[in-house]
């Protein structure tokens, strides 16, 4: 009983840090990554599609990504979907390929993101604290409803607590890892 209780609770833990962690890929640090598009969809045929469902993209260096569209006639509409998402990029499109220049950033705007991404990280240790205050809240409830012992339940608070010690350190140690991407220049 106890251990369903943790072990649900346990899987919230782990989409917060997944949560996070897709957070962090979201935001712009002035390296290319095929990723920084992952959020970037496009009307095709009045269905909004994934960039990645419509042609090849790759990162020839290290500020550019490129696109190569399966279907020439999308190019237009990837190119258009790009400018218009809040990544705040400008591709070009030579007819073959769609090439998105990604500019450095200066000091204050990386300073800017790493505040970002800081209250990001905020977010999913809220998120995982109320996980576990939940958690505990239910052990308490079903040691009153199933009777079972004290000492049963405060093995169950001490397991919940290591969960979330070891999700919150995830989620710093993502946080360091980006912040430290963030300021490289």
């Amino acid at each position: 009983m106890i251990k369903d209780i943790i072990k649900g609770h346990q899987e919230k833990m782990v989409k917060a840090v997944e949560h996070a962690r897709l957070e962090f890929i979201k935001i712009r640090t002035g390296k290319a990554t095929t990723n920084l598009l992952d959020g970037v969809k496009v009307d095709y045929y009045g269905t909004p599609t994934p960039i990645q469902q419509l042609g090849n993209i790759s990162t020839p260096d290290y500020h550019t990504i490129t696109i190569q569209a399966w279907d020439k006639s999308v190019m237009g509409m990837i190119e258009k979907a790009i400018r218009t998402s809040d990544l705040g990029l400008n591709p070009s499109n030579d007819g073959n390929v769609i090439r998105v220049p990604i500019p450095a950033l200066n000091e204050e705007r990386r300073k800017e993101i790493v505040k970002l991404v800081k209250k990001f990280a905020e977010e999913s240790r809220v998120a995982i604290r109320n996980i576990r205050r939940d958690a505990i809240d239910e052990l308490k409830k079903k040691e009153k409803d199933d009777h079972f012992s004290e000492d049963e339940r405060k093995a169950g608070e001490t397991e919940v607590q290591k969960l979330t010690d070891k999700h919150i350190k995830e989620v710093d140690e993502l946080l360091s890892m980006k912040e430290k991407e963030v300021m490289e220049v």
